[in-house]
């Protein structure tokens, strides 16, 4: 009996340590696809060998359309790398500085004499971030506006701080250096990024009227997606996202982006330097750069309506790492740490399944009740047949799942919730975690 395990044991590990970097890496996705964590493509790359590229999950749910390697995502705020290249690049040509003040190119815009490019860049200006006004957001944001309304919608806010003081991320900073690149070229800003950068690095399935894209790869967003069905996501328009974040692209192009943009095609190697050094924050200009064991990670991430991507690189090892999402995954950075464990050989664990439990009707029961989230939102809570719903004001119905007495899930999407109870036990209110964001709401009934 104690042969036949230890032979057991050994044809485990056997099989374990036969396993390539590519099955570590596929098995890894699969991981995470099975939590609803990742859906869309990924290319992982060293030394020019390709250790992953596929496609997980389905781009049109209603369709049956599984997501492969040609298919088309929003990427968020992957955008702003490419912003940030074209002003170094008219840098370059003499056609502005990165000292330059605010004021040069908006005249009237407040304290516009302290707030230099190279603030706007690094996110070191202190400017209000547009997306965090939520009345605007829910108003505004998925239809065409003007110069003047997106503007509008920060440019009169108090700064956070004195500019080059802190470091805030803001989406306002990138939406001004579009606007500063349309001034200096007096071309539409998609059109600059087309000439100067996915031209001559044949992007031929990148740019950014996402909504007006005919392509049948093109992949639908969804803010819920689960072996039970899904919920499309509303979508930016591309004028409120714009620089900032209105991008499309594959994993394809963001491949050859990051070949070029590293082979100093289209900055010098002083430009790309500059953008790569960390200032406060580790960001420099549209870059995330972090010392991973010696080695520099430059890597980005983005975040939009039903779409997250990840674009990380390590040149001295010419690794290269692309994950692009037809949901949303707030912990994305995690599934991209995890590959690097597995292309350096290092430890590593694959995520686990969320657990389930099941509650009694009298301990659901205590959570029924209305709780406000925000002035002019609040969250309902039921129970029909044994099971808990949600519904937040204007929005539909949705099924609230167990993790812990306490805590519940809604099953793919990135949102969960936490009830709390005051001194004598009697729920008083609960957390809206969405996103990694969470939001306290009081019990009114």
């Amino acid at each position: 009996m104690k042969a036949l395990l230890s032979l057991f044991i050994t044809i485990i590990s056997i099989t374990i340590y036969a396993q390539t970097k590519e099955e570590k890496l596929h098995q890894l996705m699969e991981a995470y696809f099975n939590i609803n964590k990742l859906n869309g493509s990924v290319l992982v790359t060293q030394n020019g060998k390709i250790l992953l590229n596929r496609g997980y999950g389905l781009r049109s749910i209603s369709d049956s359309l599984p997501n492969d390697t040609n298919t088309v995502f929003q990427v968020g705020s992957l955008t702003k790398q490419f912003t940030a290249t074209v002003i170094l690049k008219l840098e370059e040509m003499k056609k502005l500085n990165v000292t330059d003040k605010l004021s040069r190119y908006f005249p009237d815009y407040p304290n516009g004499d302290s707030i230099t490019i190279e603030n706007l860049l690094n996110h070191t200006s202190g400017i209000f971030n547009y997306t965090d006004d939520k009345v605007f957001m829910q108003t505004a944001a998925m239809k065409p506006v003007t110069q003047e309304i997106m503007l509008a919608s920060f440019k009169n806010k108090l700064l956070k701080f004195t500019p080059g003081s802190n470091w805030e991320y803001s989406n306002s900073n990138y939406i001004l250096l579009g606007y500063i690149i349309e001034k200096i070229t007096k071309k539409p800003y998609e059109k600059v990024v087309q000439e100067m950068i996915f031209n001559p690095l044949k992007m031929t399935s990148s740019g950014f009227n996402f909504s007006e894209l005919k392509s049948d790869n093109k992949a639908k967003g969804y803010m819920i997606y689960s072996k039970e069905g899904g919920k499309e996501s509303l979508e930016f328009d591309p004028t409120v996202s714009y620089a900032a974040g209105a991008m499309y692209t594959t994993t394809s192009d963001l491949s050859k982006w990051q070949k070029g943009i590293s082979l100093y095609k289209i900055i010098s190697r002083a430009s790309f330097d500059r953008a790569t050094t960390p200032n406060k924050n580790n960001y420099g200009y549209g870059n995330y750069t972090l010392n991973i064991d010696g080695k520099k990670l430059i890597a980005h991430g983005g975040l939009t309506f039903g779409y997250s991507s990840y674009l990380g690189r390590i040149d001295q090892d010419d690794i290269s790492i692309v994950i692009l999402n037809n949901i949303v995954n707030t912990s994305i950075n995690d599934i991209a740490k995890d590959v690097l464990d597995i292309v350096y050989d290092k430890p590593y664990r694959l995520p686990e399944t969320i657990k389930e439990v099941t509650l009694s009707p009298e301990i659901l029961n205590r959570y029924i009740g209305s709780y406000q989230v925000a002035p002019q939102v609040s969250i309902a809570i039921t129970v029909e047949n044994g099971q808990l719903f949600g519904q937040a004001t204007g929005q539909d119905k949705i099924l609230l799942t167990p993790q812990k007495e306490d805590f519940f899930f809604i099953r793919g999407a990135d949102v969960q919730i936490e009830f709390k109870k005051d001194s004598s036990g009697i729920v008083a209110g609960l957390f809206l975690i969405d996103g990694g964001k969470k939001i306290d709401a009081k019990k009114m009934q």
